[in-house]
C-alpha cells in the first residue's frame, strides 16, 4: 500500500497540476496565436488544456469541468452557445440511456447473479476453471451492462469463494490464486466491454466523435461494431486467461484443496426460481441484441445484407439508440407480478442514471465540436504532416501505445474524447482514412491493466486490500503490450474489410477540411 507521505505529494502534484490549468487557459488565451486570421484556433486549445488538466486531477468533479464548454465557447466566440448545449443530448446519450435502464432493471431482479452463478456453475471447481468461470460471467455481463456494475455484482461472490477456499485449506496459503481471480474479474470486465457500443463509455464516445467530424460517412452501426470489436475480445481473452493461469495456478494449487460445487450451488439456489420478471426482461433482452444487430445494412463488400430499417419509410432516422429507448420504455409499461399497480421498471430505480457520466460524454462531444468549428484539430494535423512519409501500421502502433499508457493515469472517457478530434484532424491532412488512427485509440483506452486508477474495475478490486500496486502492475504491463499488439494488428487486417477501408485511396466522405 502506498505510504501517507507518498499520498500527500500525489496530492499535492494533482493540485500544483490543478491550479495550472486556469494559468496556462489565460496565458494562452492572451499571448498565444496559432493561426493570425482565426484566434478561435488559440481559443478553443485553451479550453481544451484547462478540460484536459482538471479532468487528469479530478480535484473537482469531472462533470463539472465537462460543463466549461457551454460558458468559455460562446464566450471567447468560438461556438454559439445553442450548438454547444446541443452537444449535451444526442442519440448516442439515448443509446447510453436505453443500454442502462435495462441493466438496471436486470440488476433490479437479480438476473445477472443468476446469468453469472449458473456460468459458473457450469464450468466446474477446479482453480482453472474457477478462474474460467468467472472471467466468461464478467466478460458476458460487461458486454451489456456497464464493466463497473459487472465488476461490483462479481466482486461479492468472488469474496465468498476466496474466503471458502481460506477455510478449507487453513494454513496453506492461496494468496496468489485469489490475486489471479481479482485481476481475472477486473480485466475479463473490461476486456469484454469492448465487444458492443453500450459496452464501455469509449465506445459511444468514438460512435459520436466519428459522426460530428464525418456526417457524411457510413453509419458505425451495433453490429459493425461488434463484427470489429468481437474477434479482439476473443484473441485477448483468451491470452489473458493462458497467462494469467501460468502466473496464478499452474505452479500454485498443487498443495491446496479447492472448494465443492454445492457451496455455488446453494447460492444459486437462494435465488429461487425463476420469476415471470426475470422472464420477461431475458426474452427482451434478446429482443434488444437482435433488433441492435439487424436494424442497419450490413456491407462488407463481397456481400451486404438489408436491415430491417428498411421497412419504413425513412429508415435513416432509426438508429441504435431508437432501438435501446424503445425497450426501456417497454419495461416501464410491462407490470409486475410482484404488487397491483407495479412494473417491471420503475423511476425509483432509474434514478441511479449515472448523470456524472452523461455529463462528461457531452463535455466531450462539445469539446470536438469546438475542434471542428475551430479549425484546431485541422493545425494539429498540419503540423503532424511530416508524418505523411510513415507507414500507416507505425501510426496505428503509436496511437495504441499513446492511449494504453495515458489512460493509466487518467479517465479512459476523458483521454478518448481530448485525442479522437486529434486524431480526426491528422487522418485528414495525411489523407487516410480516420478509422484507422480512430478505432484502436478507442479500444486501447479499454486495455489500461497496471494500475488502479486506470479503470473503474481496477479501482473497484483494489478496494477489496487483497492485492497490491506492484502485484497488478507486474501482470498488467505485459497484458498492456499484447493488447497494443492485438488491437495494431486487428485494425490494419481486421477493420480494413470490416469497415471497407482503403490504405490508399482518401474516402470523400473526410474530405470536409
Amino acid at each position: 500500500m502506498p505510504s501517507h507521505q507518498d499520498k500527500s505529494l500525489g496530492q499535492r502534484i494533482k493540485f500544483g497540476a490543478f491550479l495550472a490549468g486556469p494559468i496556462l487557459f489565460l496565458y494562452i488565451v492572451f499571448f498565444v496565436e496559432l493561426d493570425k486570421n482565426n484566434p478561435a484556433v488559440s481559443y478553443t486549445l485553451a479550453v481544451a488544456v484547462l478540460m484536459a488538466l482538471w479532468w487528469i486531477t479530478e480535484i473537482i468533479p469531472l462533470a463539472i469541468t465537462s460543463l466549461l464548454p457551454i460558458i468559455l465557447f460562446p464566450v471567447l466566440g468560438v461556438m454559439n452557445g445553442k450548438l454547444v448545449a446541443s452537444n449535451y443530448f444526442n442519440d448516442i446519450i439515448f443509446l447510453f440511456l436505453g443500454g442502462f435502464l435495462f441493466a438496471l432493471a436486470m440488476q433490479k431482479w437479480n438476473l445477472h447473479r443468476r446469468i453469472a452463478l449458473k456460468l459458473l456453475l457450469l464450468v466446474g471447481n477446479s482453480p482453472a476453471k474457477i478462474m474460467l468461470g468467472f472471467m466468461l460471467a464478467t466478460s458476458l455481463l460487461s458486454m451489456w451492462i456497464s464493466n463497473t456494475a459487472t465488476t461490483m455484482l462479481m466482486v461479492p461472490i468472488l469474496m465468498s469463494i476466496i474466503i471458502k477456499l481460506e477455510e478449507v485449506n487453513k494454513n496453506k496459503s492461496i494468496h496468489l490464486f485469489s490475486t489471479g481471480l481479482l485481476l481475472a474479474v477486473a480485466y475479463s470486465a473490461s476486456i469484454g466491454g469492448i465487444s458492443t457500443l453500450v459496452g464501455s463509455p469509449p465506445n459511444l464516445s468514438f460512435a459520436r466523435i466519428f459522426a460530428i467530424y464525418f456526417p457524411e460517412a457510413p453509419e458505425i452501426s451495433f453490429a459493425l461494431w461488434f463484427f470489429y470489436a468481437f474477434p479482439i475480445v476473443v484473441v485477448l481473452f483468451s491470452i489473458t486467461y493462458g497467462y494469467l493461469y501460468l502466473v496464478f495456478i499452474r505452479r500454485n494449487s498443487k498443495n491446496w484443496s479447492t472448494i465443492n460445487t454445492s457451496d455455488i450451488e446453494m447460492e444459486y439456489k437462494n435465488l429461487g426460481p425463476w420469476v415471470s420478471e426475470q422472464k420477461i426482461i431475458a426474452i427482451l433482452f434478446i429482443l434488444l441484441a437482435i433488433l441492435w444487430f439487424t436494424r442497419a445494412d450490413l456491407n462488407f463488400g463481397i456481400f451486404s445484407v438489408k436491415g430491417w430499417s428498411n421497412l419504413f419509410s425513412s429508415p435513416n432516422y432509426l438508429n441504435d439508440g431508437t432501438v435501446a429507448i424503445f425497450i426501456a420504455v417497454l419495461l416501464f409499461l410491462i407490470p409486475s407480478n410482484n404488487g397491483h399497480g407495479k412494473f417491471i421498471m420503475d423511476w425509483k430505480t432509474a434514478e441511479s442514471i449515472p448523470w456524472d457520466i452523461i455529463l462528461l460524454f457531452g463535455g466531450g462531444f462539445a469539446l470536438a465540436s469546438g475542434f471542428k468549428e475551430s479549425g484546431l484539430s485541422y493545425w494539429f494535423g498540419d503540423q503532424l504532416i511530416w508524418l505523411k512519409g510513415v507507414h500507416p501500421i507505425i501510426i496505428v502502433l503509436s496511437v495504441s501505445l499513446l492511449i494504453t499508457f495515458l489512460t493509466e493515469l487518467t479517465s479512459n472517457v476523458a483521454t478518448v474524447e481530448t485525442f479522437l478530434p486529434v486524431l480526426a484532424g491528422l487522418a485528414m491532412s495525411l489523407e487516410l482514412n480516420p478509422l484507422l488512427f480512430m478505432l484502436p485509440a478507442t479500444i486501447s483506452a479499454s486495455l489500461a491493466f497496471m494500475m488502479p486508477a486506470a479503470t473503474p474495475p481496477n479501482a473497484i478490486i483494489f478496494g477489496t486490500k487483497r492485492i497490491k500496486v506492484l502485484e497488478m502492475s507486474k501482470t498488467g504491463i505485459m497484458l498492456n503490450f499484447i493488447g497494443i499488439a492485438i488491437v495494431t494488428l486487428a485494425t490494419y487486417y481486421l477493420a480494413t474489410f470490416i469497415f471497407n477501408i482503403s490504405l490508399t485511396d482518401f474516402p470523400a466522405w473526410a474530405n470536409n477540411k
